[in-house]
């Protein structure tokens, strides 16, 4: 089972009312909810909000240690046969596309086609240039990514890495992984709703983060050591805070840099759920409320 979606549509709610109706445990598929000590800018899910469903792969790792999809499918494996073996049902549940790709169809990381040098290089780059300017390197070299990644600078230096390396278009192998057979039977639902209703959650989640000590955990991961080009520094939320307690922005301004960056981070999520295939969409304006969308999926799930 797979719920996916845009960022503040209410995956985690759905997740956990979903496992209590058939005996699940979720698989969270986020790249920054890994990380221990960054829970209110990633909007990790509380002991509380879990009710006794168990959850795996959040707060497994340190925030200096560097987190990618190829270690992300190796650890959602190793959790799914885990919880299989309990006569229980994953429910991998995220916004990330590619990591919840990754699992679906078993795709093969190879050696050759990643190397930490380039990929440093290329980060290196981005640095002195900009996010812009890669993307408009990558749109030479394959329009197709860089359309799909506008805006990405993780998936974007990801896409020249491997055409440095191979000189073949991440398209190409993305396209081809779409085209195999899923690793798993799999009912694959993504939420929607109302885009402008999405943008307000959105806007409204950025104001109860700062409420609830965005800038004091900031503070908290950088006096502890995690130095602000950490990879995980440079996740939506913490980048931006960063900036402000460096003296580049006013807290106002990073707030609303915040609100800006998810939207479209959200934009560029809905994009990639519209174009998977296998994804049953769930727009919540289509339903009377949680009961109605968790009988829904039931349903579904049960008939597979």
């Amino acid at each position: 089972m797979i719920i996916a979606g845009p960022t503040a549509v209410g995956k985690s709610a759905l997740a956990v009312g979903l496992c209590k109706r058939i005996g699940g445990e979720v698989v969270s598929a986020d790249s920054v909810q890994v990380y221990r000590g960054m829970d209110i800018g990633s909007a990790k899910i509380t002991r509380q909000e879990m009710e006794g469903v168990p959850h795996h792969l959040l707060s497994i790792l340190e925030p200096t240690e560097e987190f990618n999809v190829s270690l992300f499918q190796s650890l959602a494996k190793e959790a799914i046969g885990r919880i299989r073996d309990r006569g229980h049902l994953p429910v991998l549940t995220g916004g990330t596309g590619f990591y919840i790709q990754s699992v679906l169809y078993d795709i093969s990381f190879n050696e050759g086609e990643t190397d930490p040098e380039v990929r440093k290089a290329l980060e290196e780059e981005a640095e002195k240039l900009g996010t812009k300017a890669m993307e408009e390197r990558l749109f030479l070299i394959d329009p197709e990514s860089a359309s799909l990644y506008h805006g990405n600078r993780k998936r974007i230096i990801r896409a020249l890495e491997y055409h440095a390396l191979t000189g073949l278009l991440f398209s190409d192998k993305n396209r081809q992984e779409k085209e195999k057979r899923p690793a798993y039977d799999a009912a694959y639902f993504w939420i929607n709703m109302p885009r402008q209703l999405l943008y307000e959650r959105i806007n409204e989640r950025v104001r109860c983060m700062l409420e609830a000590g965005l800038e004091e955990e900031v503070k908290r991961l950088l006096s502890s050591g995690v130095p602000a080009s950490a990879l995980s520094m440079r996740s939506l939320g913490y980048r931006q805070m960063a900036e402000y307690l460096a003296g580049e922005c006013t807290l106002e301004e990073a707030e609303e840099r915040i609100r800006l960056e998810t939207r479209h981070f959200a934009k560029r999520q809905i994009t990639w759920f519209k174009h998977t295939a296998e994804a049953i969409e769930i727009n919540r304006a289509d339903f009377s409320g949680e009961e109605e969308i968790l009988a829904f999926m039931e349903e579904i799930c049960r008939s597979d």
